[in-house]
């Protein structure tokens, strides 16, 4: 049971992880961790398209439901929960799938965890300011200056991680690159990663298709409810695709047919940066989703193709 290959599925949101998911954990007698950084959090079920209750009796499910609106959660604390996830399920006895379209959460899996020394406050805040004033290729070109390797291969339309590289590099004095190879932080398991794949227009009327079924299902009245509880429309649970466009008709600030239009837009667009995140995961086996896919048939598939244990 120790070195038995794990499952993970990953994909653009609306693809079919989850009923393809289910299928292979009921085929490997597996419970299942999800991998998306937004159902952790209690109460943000409807727009975050969490597994019913059905089928979490289905198939148990960790990692879900874990976090108050008001709680961070960082992909370094999935790293050491999922660890311990693993651990727990196997000595059940059970096989362990992985399914989630978070790709940081992913990546950490995949290829290990660096976290670097704690964050300045104060140095942050400076380099931020200087992101606004000066501009993202200032900042580029000290990061080159300090770490060309790092500079290589940095998102450059992720500032986030501009300054956090800037950040590390000016607190240590050592290049970010050097850093991260020499404390990254592995995993002990074997993965076997795959992800589906649809064609655009056909993936865009699916997302349209879940926002419309999410507004029937009450997503108003889910935010509605968050907000009433207390919980900031500004806080990072909640400056997500389709809270914070409804917190937006409920401020009327937007008509609801606006809303709910900027809800299925921003959707398609979050669906697009997913996929160009996963396909630079060189690792993940891609499988091609149409309308008339079973999701029975494609686990079996994806099954079929994992790796013998040795």
């Amino acid at each position: 049971m120790q070195d038995e290959t794990i499952l993970v599925i990953t994909g653009p949101t609306a693809s079919g992880k989850t009923a393809v998911s289910l299928h292979c954990a009921g085929m490997l007698d597996a419970e299942i961790i999800s991998a998306d950084s937004r159902q952790v959090y209690r109460g943000l079920d409807i727009g975050t398209a969490k597994p019913t209750a059905e089928e979490r009796a289905r198939v148990p499910h960790h990692g879900i439901d874990i976090c108050d609106p008001t709680e961070t959660y960082t992909a370094g604390r999935f790293f050491a929960d999922a660890h311990e996830w693993i651990r727990n399920i196997r000595a059940r006895g059970k096989r362990v799938v992985i399914v989630g379209g978070s790709g940081l959460y992913v990546r950490v899996l995949l290829q290990g965890l660096f976290e670097g020394p704690a964050a300045d406050d104060a140095l942050r805040a400076r380099l931020e300011q200087r992101l606004r004033e000066e501009g993202k290729e200032v900042l580029l070109s000290e990061l080159a200056a300090r770490d060309p390797a790092m500079a290589e291969i940095i998102d450059r339309r992720n500032p986030v991680r501009l300054v956090r590289a800037l950040e590390v590099c000016m607190l240590t004095g050592q290049p970010y690159s050097r850093l991260r190879e020499e404390q990254l932080r592995r995993s002990p398991h074997r993965y076997f990663p795959v992800a589906l794949s649809w064609e655009r227009a056909a993936l865009h009327a699916r997302i349209n298709a879940r926002v419309d079924a999410m507004m029937g299902a009450g997503l108003c009245e889910e935010v509605r409810a968050l907000r009433s509880a207390g919980i900031d429309p500004a806080c990072n649970a909640l400056n997500t695709v389709g809270y914070k466009e409804i917190s937006a008709y409920l401020d009327s600030l937007l008509p609801y047919d606006a809303a709910v239009e900027q809800v299925k837009t921003n959707t398609r667009r979050f669906a697009r940066r997913q996929h160009t995140w996963f396909r630079r995961e060189p690792a993940l086996r891609w499988y091609d989703m149409t309308a008339d896919s079973d999701p029975a048939v494609v686990a079996r598939t994806i099954l079929d193709d994992m790796p013998r244990e040795r």
